[in-house]
Formats: C-alpha cells, sequence, structure tokens
C-alpha cells in the first residue's frame, strides 16, 4: 500500500524522471484539502458503530429472508459474522479515504473476497446492497457542514462513493 506522495515517487523513480509540474500540482492540491480530508475519516470512523448497525438494520428490514430461518445471517454468529465484515468494508474504506488510494481496500480487503462469500454461499447481492446502505450513511454523516472544514467537498464525497461502489461492485 502506498500513500499517494509514495506512489508518485515511486512511479517517477521507476521512469526515472523527475516529478511533474501537473504530479506537484496534485499533491498540492491533496495537501491543501487534506483537513477536509481528515474530517471526513474521522466522522465515518466516529459513526462506524451507528452506519453499520442502521445499514444492516436496513438491510434485513428490505431483505427479510436474511434473517428468518436458514437465511445467511440467521442465528447470532452468523448475524456477528455480516456485521463484522460490514464493518471490516468501512474500515478499509476509511484507510483509503485518509491515504487518497484504493489499493489497501483492493488488496486487503476485497482480493478474493467474492470468491469466498461464493464458497460459504453467501449472497453478493445483499452484501452489495448492504455496502450501498453503509455508503448512503457515511456519506450523508460525512458531507454535514457543520463543524466541518469550510469548503467544496463534491470531489471528495464523489471519492469517498467511488470507494463503496468498488466495494460493491467486487462482492457483487
Amino acid at each position: 500500500m502506498f500513500d499517494a506522495f509514495t506512489r508518485v515517487v515511486s512511479q517517477a523513480d521507476a521512469r526515472g524522471d523527475f516529478l511533474s509540474e501537473s504530479q506537484l500540482d496534485a499533491l498540492n492540491s491533496m495537501v491543501a484539502e487534506s483537513n477536509k480530508r481528515m474530517d471526513t475519516v474521522n466522522r465515518i470512523t466516529s459513526n462506524s458503530s451507528e452506519i453499520v448497525a442502521n445499514a444492516a438494520r436496513a438491510l434485513f428490514a428490505e431483505q427479510p429472508q436474511l434473517i428468518a430461518p436458514g437465511g445467511n445471517a440467521y442465528t447470532s454468529r452468523r448475524m456477528a459474522a455480516c456485521l463484522r465484515d460490514m464493518e471490516i468494508i468501512l474500515r478499509y474504506v476509511t484507510y483509503a479515504i485518509f491515504s487518497g488510494d484504493a489499493s489497501v481496500l483492493e488488496d486487503r480487503c476485497l482480493n478474493g473476497l467474492r470468491e469466498t462469500y461464493v464458497a460459504l454461499g453467501v449472497p453478493g447481492a445483499s452484501v452489495a446492497a448492504g455496502v450501498q446502505k453503509m455508503k448512503d450513511a457515511a456519506t450523508g454523516i460525512a458531507n454535514n457542514p457543520s463543524d466541518i472544514t469550510q469548503g467544496d467537498c463534491s470531489a471528495l464525497m464523489s471519492e469517498v462513493a467511488g470507494y463503496f461502489d468498488r466495494a460493491a461492485s467486487a462482492v457483487s
């Protein structure tokens, strides 16, 4: 996993090039927006239990067969595993947001996850729906303008949504 700075330097080094003006501008922009990024990660992290619980509650309300006898989230052990997986995905999304790089999410969380769920008989579409519910909750909390660094956060919110979309796509 590389942060944005390490990735740019590593790529330039591999080519034997100096950093370009556009690369430096992009990194400068990231530094200028870093407080918004940290505010976003802090808000999602501080509300992670609520985000996961509410997403699961909404998912099970829409798909009650998951918690019915024989369902994938039936029994407390299976429910706990479901909530744990949702929390892990959310945690790796925050790592991606903080670093501005999806590789940690891809490499350490999503790589092979679909295959694991298929082998366990977990319905990927249901997991993807739960991830989308987490996305809605997390972006709503992160995009609340009170007590946060002021400024346009539309690009950052689009990036945040993109990480959730990657996760949903990877499991469905």
